[in-house]
């Protein structure tokens, strides 16, 4: 039971974390983009990492660890489906924002001034990922009432 608990908490945490990660990330790459905004931008960046590590590793912890309700339960719910149908989406939206991210870090640490041209394209897509999260709430909180279910 403490453990049921234990993942479900630090699985809500993430959603916080994220949510809130990927929205600043998208505010401060829509604005005027200095130093400072870079490292606003790098730190919720990294945020929005560590909330991804947290969903996926307590995610498939209670999908696979026999902690929750059990694997075929999990695969036979057309909401859970679409919720890692959602869950894909946002890993595969943000392949570019990563690599564009990593390489401005590498350049911002090596002294020069990165190409910032894609800012806004990122932002678009962190306002984007910001919804799928939210409609992977809904999904979660309709599983919970045991929606999608055979």
């Amino acid at each position: 039971m403490a453990l049921r608990w234990f993942l479900a908490t630090v699985h809500l945490w993430a959603l916080g974390i994220g949510l809130g990660a990927v929205w600043v990330r998208a505010r401060v790459l829509s604005g005027r983009l200095d130093a400072d905004a870079l490292r606003r931008a790098f730190a919720a960046d990294t945020w929005w990492a560590v909330a991804a590590a947290l969903w996926i590793s307590t995610g498939l912890w209670r999908l696979f660890g026999s902690v929750e309700k059990g694997t075929d339960y999990y695969l036979s719910n057309h909401v859970f489906l679409t919720k890692m149908a959602l869950l894909v989406g946002i890993l595969a939206m943000e392949v570019r924002p990563m690599l564009t991210l990593r390489r401005w870090r590498k350049e911002v640490a090596a002294g020069a001034t990165p190409d910032l041209a894609a800012a806004g394209r990122i932002a678009r897509i962190s306002r984007a990922q910001a919804l799928l999260v939210i409609l992977m709430v809904a999904a979660a909180t309709a599983m919970a009432r045991g929606i999608g279910g055979r």
